[in-house]
């Protein structure tokens, strides 16, 4: 859906992208990380066809951004962190506009807008104006201006800064229904516990480049590091992490687990966590083993690692560049 290759961005004051290549397949919610200055936001321009990268490529959908920048704004919306809405026109008038200058027909633009606002939950707010609206519908009103033309592509650049929880966890909600719905979205945002709810796949960013060795799949695959001719290698299965505790601890059990055959990624006491091979049976496999063997297992769960846990796993051998 959306492919990277050597993306390079140069500002006057130095370069922002360095070498970025990365494959987002359709359907994913991509969490884009990193700290400020990562280059975030200027990827996503040059993704959204409003920035030209000074080398390297991006496509979406197949469209190259240089060779077609209107079929690109047809294809996708985006919102940034820092937007700006006609606090004087109402919910209706700012949706219709939006969908005009997308290309929406004239005699569409109508139906458009209503479709627009009852996604986001704004149905019943169409002759409120844009000033009175409260952060969180400012936020709403916000993403629906981006889907109001339909796009298959959602690129939202931090959109949960500055809401309360309660309006955090509404726009988490949106963000799910818009996946359900086989929409591809990317997120930018510092807030790594909120991404967790929706998101698929992340990619990190750290000085301009990609760490991490790539997109990492947050259903259990991680990325072999790219080729040298500068293609995206196919994600690589990770193992599946479990986390067995017994119900006396034994001396003995790190011995009895590798006579079964079974990797010990770590052990203390009585809790074991085993690394099992990506197979849809192999949780099925090692919990009968283990109870065949005399075992006494008391809980058997899979370990899920947090995106934090997976940034600062990725981030921690990686010097820091310098970052914009």
């Amino acid at each position: 859906m959306i492919d990277a290759e050597n993306v390079v961005y140069d500002y006057p004051t130095g370069r922002a992208l360095r070498g970025v290549s990365f494959v987002v397949r359709a359907g994913a919610v991509l969490a884009l990380v990193g700290p400020n200055g990562a280059g975030k936001s200027t990827l996503m321009r040059c993704i959204a066809a409003l920035d030209t990268p000074t080398r390297g490529a991006i496509t979406v959908q197949g469209i190259d951004t240089k060779d077609d920048p209107r079929a690109i704004h047809a294809s996708l919306g985006y919102l940034p962190d820092i937007y700006g809405l006609y606090d004087r026109l109402s919910v209706r008038r700012c949706l219709i506009y939006a969908a005009r200058s997308r290309g929406v027909p004239d005699a569409d633009a109508p139906a458009a807008a209503e479709a627009a606002a009852v996604r986001v939950g704004l149905g019943d707010r169409m002759e409120t104006l844009a000033g009175y609206l409260s952060r969180g519908l400012r936020q709403r009103l916000g993403i629906a201006q981006t889907l109001v033309h339909r796009p298959r592509v959602l690129l939202l650049d931090e959109p949960a800064s500055g809401l309360d929880p309660e309006a955090r966890a509404s726009l988490s909600a949106l963000i799910r229904s818009l996946a359900t719905d086989g929409m591809t979205l990317i997120v930018s945002s510092h807030i790594l516990s909120e991404l967790e709810d929706y998101c698929s796949e992340m990619l990190m960013l750290r000085g301009g480049e990609v760490v991490g060795g790539g997109v990492v799949r947050l259903d259990g695959g991680t990325p072999k590091p790219a080729e040298q001719d500068g293609e995206a290698a196919p994600a690589t299965p990770a193992p599946i992490l479990v986390r067995v505790a017994f119900a006396v601890p034994a001396a003995e059990l790190l011995d009895r687990l590798a006579a079964l055959g079974l990797t010990v990624s770590r052990i203390e006491e009585a809790d074991a966590i085993l690394a099992l091979a990506p197979d849809p049976d192999a949780e099925t496999r090692t919990l009968s083993a283990l109870v065949a063997a005399g075992l006494p297992v008391r809980s058997f769960a899979v370990v899920r690692q947090s995106l934090e846990e997976t940034y600062r796993a990725a981030t921690s051998a990686q010097p820091s560049g310098s970052d914009r």
